[in-house]
């Protein structure tokens, strides 16, 4: 279904949708089944899931029957006019998409809210996010730590779909200026660490949002 919630996260333009639960497998077109090959089926019913959610949002702009394709980098391949992102976790799917002539390029992120836990914080965090993470309640580490990767996971979708640029982890730094308490609404800014190939088509920090909602926390991003 349309998530008015997701929606919300992106300028105007983009529509998101999310649905709960597996998709159904029997419901992808012959062009996008036959990127399965022997994918169990926990990933194939997320892969499902994901179709499902961009196909009510092509729905929205006039687009009917596009199988969503799988490009060369795993990425989903859109009709030339739209700019999209798939995201699925543990339950939960959704994606975004926008017109082209309003963004350039769209990401979208959702993990379980607590997830990335003390011990992963090595792998994914900068010293001055570990510095920020610290500063926080015991009991809000985990969420904020999960927001982090996935507002880095989100910026990573974004950027790729306009460079092709693989990035790590610590290539990017993330900041949230108005901490709630891992509740509801809020923004975030990133920027990278390093010069990378984002900066020849935008200026930087780019400022994204989050949200945390049920058992989940998901970040977006676009450039315009």
């Amino acid at each position: 279904a349309l998530s008015a919630d997701l929606t919300s996260l992106f300028p105007p333009g983009a529509i998101a949708a999310a649905l709960r639960g597996a998709g159904d497998t029997e419901s992808l077109y012959a062009a996008e089944a036959r990127h399965l090959g022997r994918a169990v089926q926990k990933r194939a019913q997320e892969f499902a899931a994901g179709r499902l959610c961009a196909r009510r949002v092509l729905h929205e702009f006039g687009i009917e029957h596009f199988p969503i394709e799988v490009g060369a980098h795993r990425q989903p391949v859109w009709p030339d006019t739209l700019v999209g992102s798939i995201t699925h976790t543990a339950g939960f799917c959704a994606a975004v998409i926008a017109p082209r002539a309003r963004l350039r390029a769209i990401g979208i992120d959702c993990e379980l809210a607590a997830s990335v836990r003390h011990e992963l914080w090595r792998g994914i965090c900068t010293p001055a996010e570990t510095a920020w993470l610290v500063s926080l309640p015991d009991q809000e580490q985990p969420r904020a730590a999960t927001l982090i990767f996935s507002a880095k996971e989100a910026f990573y979708k974004c950027q790729f779909s306009a460079t092709e640029e693989h990035l790590g982890f610590m290539d990017a730094i993330v900041e949230v200026p108005e901490w709630e308490g891992a509740r509801g609404l809020g923004r975030f800014r990133i920027r990278a660490t390093r010069r990378i190939e984002l900066d020849r088509f935008t200026a930087m920090p780019l400022e994204g949002r989050y949200s945390f909602h049920e058992d989940f926390v998901t970040a977006g991003l676009a450039m315009p």
